[in-house]
């Protein structure tokens, strides 16, 4: 039996929608009967004379839908959705560890923030995609989204580019 990906299977990708239009992309996917997922932070708010419990998207201008290859592309007929988020050329996979993991701590958190983490020059990084993955470096180039990381290897320097989502900071 072939490993392949099948038509059927169903995988998780992001999408760009219109800002703040979250809210509305996720209710029009589940009319259309897609599966779909706006992680949503709650949140509570103050005004002068009472609090409130809102709920605001985690990622602006990001809601992830679940379909099969054939659905891909029906997908960005939805009013609202401007866009798959891209890697590598292609529409980005998200692992279903990864919406379990986004789920799981909106469930067990509320006021969550999200800071993007800085890269800076020299800094020792861990790859978490590709090939080179689980393997550290250090920075020694910077362009836009694209970082040169130096691994020592055998003794020998390899260097390659990534994507800064395709590394992640070391601990101190």
């Amino acid at each position: 039996m072939s490993t392949s990906f099948l038509h059927t299977d169903l995988v998780w990708y992001a999408i760009y929608t219109k800002p703040r239009w979250e809210k509305k992309v996720a209710a029009l996917l589940s009319a259309r009967n897609i599966t779909n997922y706006c992680p949503l932070n709650k949140k509570i708010k103050q005004w002068h004379d009472r609090k409130k419990i809102v709920f605001e998207p985690l990622f602006q201008s990001y809601v992830f839908v679940q379909v099969t290859e054939v659905e891909k592309w029906q997908v960005q007929q939805v009013e609202g959705i401007l866009n798959y988020v891209y890697w590598l050329g292609k529409p980005a996979r998200i692992k279903d560890e990864e919406i379990a993991l986004i789920r799981n701590f909106l469930s067990d958190h509320i006021d969550v923030s999200i800071q993007k983490q800085e890269i800076r020059l020299m800094q020792e990084v861990k790859i978490i995609q590709g090939p080179f993955i689980n393997q550290s470096g250090h920075v020694y180039e910077m362009h836009g989204n694209r970082v040169k990381v130096a691994i020592n290897s055998l003794g020998v320097m390899l260097t390659a580019n990534f994507s800064i989502s395709a590394i992640a900071p070391c601990p101190i």
